[in-house]
């Protein structure tokens, strides 16, 4: 059992389903008050996805992720950035092949595009984050013919990208494949120890949310590494449970779960409230930011 836990808030996500929370946060501004709450009660790093601000649709301009990181650092408000690489992976496949492919709704892009808002802050220096995930392998991403595509030259340019930046790459887990392959990275000396491992569970296709599938991948975790795990829907809070019981750490909000119960949307900060509870409840401790850090390792 985890005695310390950190708990991350991912704020938004990039769904077009999270919209229709009232939580939701939509513009820059939004985002970070929601993520500076999270923080308050409790989440010592908070994941951030950025909208476009008249569409609600998911963006990668800089520009949104600076004001965003901007708000939340001259909040006073103490919390570890963890912003989100993943966008620009997206294929959907058309009927006839490479006829019609990529069809509508790909956003495919290469690995430095898909990090360019992080290089930019970085190089700018004032609004750096301190964490970037990357997907660590390619999944079909629910029904129909969309997949995400994450190949490993892609991912092993993205770990050379956030080794350079001093960013620590948050290593995002869709299927045991992806596991292996973070494994890889290591044997190459590509990451940096203590490796940072999030397990993601439940998101169609990928691995299932079960306590099965989750004991299988923890016990094949590489040494030295600081790891979590979430589950969407409603497996979030008892996921919260089985993290903590398993010795990892906990992932809530609404980029993976909406309702505070069936019927109620949930914010952020309630969502992160009802983590804290369960953690504390268990008889374990809940890590601020700074002793988030030193057990990260983050620069």
């Amino acid at each position: 059992m985890n005695q310390d836990v950190i708990i991350t808030c991912a704020v938004t996500g990039d769904d077009s389903k999270v919209t229709k929370s009232p939580h939701c946060a939509i513009t820059p501004a939004e985002i970070a008050a929601t993520a500076i709450e999270a923080a308050r009660a409790g989440a010592a790093v908070v994941h951030i996805h950025v909208r476009d601000p008249d569409t609600g649709a998911f963006s990668m301009e800089t520009r949104h992720y600076r004001e965003v990181v901007r708000r939340i650092r001259e909040s006073g408000v103490d919390v570890i950035v963890n912003l989100t690489c993943g966008m620009g992976g997206y294929i959907v496949v058309g009927k006839n092949g490479l006829a019609d492919t990529p069809a509508p709704g790909s956003d495919f892009t290469t690995q430095e595009a898909r990090m360019r808002h992080v290089i930019e802050l970085c190089h700018e220096g004032k609004y750096r984050p301190e964490i970037a995930t990357l997907d660590c392998g390619s999944l079909n991403f629910g029904d129909g013919n969309r997949a995400y595509v994450s190949t490993p030259d892609y991912l092993r340019q993205g770990a050379a990208i956030a080794r350079d930046l001093g960013v620590k790459p948050e290593l995002e887990i869709f299927d045991t494949g992806n596991l292996w392959f973070v494994k890889q990275m290591i044997k190459e000396g590509l990451l940096d120890d203590p490796t940072l491992i999030q397990l993601c569970m439940g998101i169609p296709w990928g691995v299932p949310a079960d306590v099965a599938h989750l004991i299988a991948m923890v016990n094949s975790l590489p040494p030295n590494c600081n790891w979590g795990t979430f589950a969407i829907s409603r497996m979030q809070m008892p996921w919260v449970a089985q993290s903590i019981l398993l010795g990892g750490n906990v992932r809530v909000g609404l980029e993976d779960n909406l309702y505070l119960r069936k019927g109620v949307y949930a914010s952020n900060a309630q969502l992160v409230e009802r983590a804290r509870t369960i953690i504390e409840a268990m008889g374990a401790r809940v890590l601020g930011p700074a002793e988030a850090r030193e057990r990260l390792g983050l620069r």
